[in-house]
């Protein structure tokens, strides 16, 4: 086995960061014709729909991360012995 059950939990929560960050923007309109009174900031969205963001974050990273699982197990990326 490459890698242990430790390093693949960590490959997986380094790939669900770099989609939620990716994710993030998507859909999100600023434009907002009027001030905010809530003392909301003018920048952010009225709608954010964070639920969707993280539910469409878990499944690609999860895909993302089986990808990357394949290629270090058929050894196409092979890994440097530590030891």
């Amino acid at each position: 086995m490459p890698i242990g059950p430790v390093t693949m939990f960590a490959v997986y929560v380094v790939c669900w960061w770099v989609v939620l960050f990716a994710v993030l923007p998507l859909g999100a309109s600023t434009e907002v014709h009027k001030p905010p009174t809530d003392g909301a900031q003018w920048g952010a969205p009225e709608n954010p729909d964070l639920k969707r963001k993280f539910i469409t974050t878990t499944w690609v990273s999860f895909t993302l991360w089986v990808v990357v699982m394949l290629i270090i197990f058929t050894g196409w990326l092979p890994l440097p012995s530590l030891g």
